[in-house]
């Protein structure tokens, strides 16, 4: 990188704030996908001027610019792929308010995900969104990938909770979209363009939450199928009979395995599959919704079905769920995790489609996910140093793809595009649609600094590349 460039970034930023030792870059070249890519210089920006002056000079010099937060990305969304500045973003000042009459959260970017939830729950409110990794992602993060988690099914996604942001411009510009009321008709609806954004758009420098009342109770029930197919159905005949839990989650036989040799629970290793259910509100409408789902799944096939009696057993339930996927990486050392979604009435039939890749292939493919809402994550557990499982696994990540958009889904439901998943883009979205969103692309960032090579297909790329 010139010197002039790096000069003028302590002008900004004071040195002890900006890293250029190949060490230190060297920890910021991966995130929780996979591949690795060395950025030139890391930059940790303490508030929205310095962010706006850092981006301004990207323009001038005509470099790349990541925001990254705590890395947890599936898709590669914080990953340097064309060298160039990374801005740590968890270094940015710390807010966060509770506004308890207005319903909101006005939070920095940094903010851990859980400390939000934490803090609204202890004034009676409640953050529906809940990715795997609240305890560690950072709020800018999951609004620039819309995670959401298991709680979408009855709440919906992240972008129903984003009223309002404050937001660095690809070009250095400080703006704000929304603002602090829930109905807000004013103009184009900048937020819901900027929220799944993947950094491409704008750096989120303040964000405001819509929050809502916490539900009074909760019940939750662990479901075993001997067949995954009737797991599929139950999740679909509770939906289709008037019951909207709030999570409804898939766990396969290689999970439940998984997770009892990492940190036993007490499943049921026999078991193809468990489906976890979780209904929540009025403590009298719960007890008749948790007898009614535990009664379909009887009829579904289901050969045992545990209700939670305490907090404690509820926990072990979703301690178990949560545990999935560090329980996973254990079986090998490279985890290709994906997240293909369906629509409801299509789960069975993509649990079969995903089988019969796994078969296929001979392949080690896992299964989990929000089962609920169509979002299931097959994970390929594998060895990248192995060339030739290798490219099993792009031929196997490519026909899960397929198969999600031939059901009627999407290529992601939570984890976003990023670099892993862009070369099918124009398969779902077709090439005017992809244009569409590549001309927004280019009016927003002319000069191309803003997190690229994510999203949009790279020329000559036709799928994905692990090896």
């Amino acid at each position: 990188m010139e010197e002039q460039l790096i000069r003028l970034i302590y002008t900004i930023v004071p040195k002890d704030r900006v890293l250029t030792d190949l060490a230190e870059l060297y920890s910021y070249s991966f995130d929780a996908s996979f591949g690795e890519y060395l950025p030139e210089i890391v930059v940790q920006p303490k508030n929205k001027e310095e962010v706006a002056d850092l981006v301004k000079l990207a323009n001038e010099f005509k470099i790349p610019v990541y925001p990254r937060g705590a890395a947890t990305s599936l898709s590669g969304g914080s990953l340097a792929v064309e060298g160039g500045m990374i801005l740590d973003m968890s270094q940015f000042e710390k807010k966060l308010v509770i506004d308890r009459e207005n319903l909101l959260a006005i939070s920095s970017p940094s903010v851990i995900t859980g400390d939000i939830q934490q803090k609204a729950e202890e004034v009676g409110l409640f953050y529906p969104p809940d990715p795997s990794s609240s305890h560690v992602s950072t709020i800018g993060g999951n609004l620039l990938e819309n995670s959401s988690g298991p709680k979408g099914l009855k709440y919906g996604t992240t972008k129903e909770y984003v009223i309002g942001l404050e937001v660095v411009t690809p070009t250095g510009e400080i703006i704000r979209t929304g603002g602090r009321t829930v109905k807000n008709v004013t103009g184009y609806d900048l937020t819901r363009l900027i929220v799944g954004s993947e950094g491409t758009l704008g750096i989120v420098t303040e964000a405001i939450l819509r929050l809502i009342p916490k539900p009074i109770a909760r019940k939750t029930l662990l479901a075993s199928f001997v067949r995954i197919a009737d797991s599929g159905h139950a999740i679909t005949k509770i939906l289709s009979n008037g019951i909207l839990p709030c999570a409804m989650e898939l766990m396969d036989n290689a999970c439940i395995r998984a997770v009892e040799n990492y940190s036993p629970a007490g499943l049921p290793i026999e078991a193809e599959a468990i489906v976890i259910i979780e209904v929540d509100g009025h403590p009298a409408a719960i007890e008749a919704e948790i007898k009614k789902c535990e009664d379909i799944c009887l009829l579904q096939g289901a050969t045992n079905v545990k209700v939670a009696k305490t907090d404690a057993e509820r926990d072990v339930i979703w301690k178990a769920r949560k545990m999935v996927s560090p329980a996973i990486t254990q079986m090998g050392p490279t985890k290709i995790s994906e997240d293909a979604t369906v629509p409801r009435s299509q789960i069975p039939a993509m649990i079969e489609k995903l089988y019969q890749i796994r078969k296929k292939y001979q392949l080690n493919l896992v299964v989990f996910g929000h089962a609920g809402d169509g979002n299931l994550h097959p994970n390929i557990i594998t060895d990248k140093r192995n060339i030739e499982e290798m490219k099993r696994v792009e031929d196997a990540v490519s026909e899960i793809f397929e198969a999600a958009i031939e059901l009627g889904g999407t290529l992601s439901g939570e984890h976003g595009i990023g670099i892993l998943k862009s070369p099918y883009m124009e398969l779902e979205l077709g090439s005017d649609g992809l244009l569409m969103m590549k001309k927004i692309k280019d009016a927003w960032d002319p000069n191309s600094i803003l997190n690229p090579g994510k999203i949009f297909p790279q020329p000559g790329k036709l799928k994905v590349e692990l090896t």
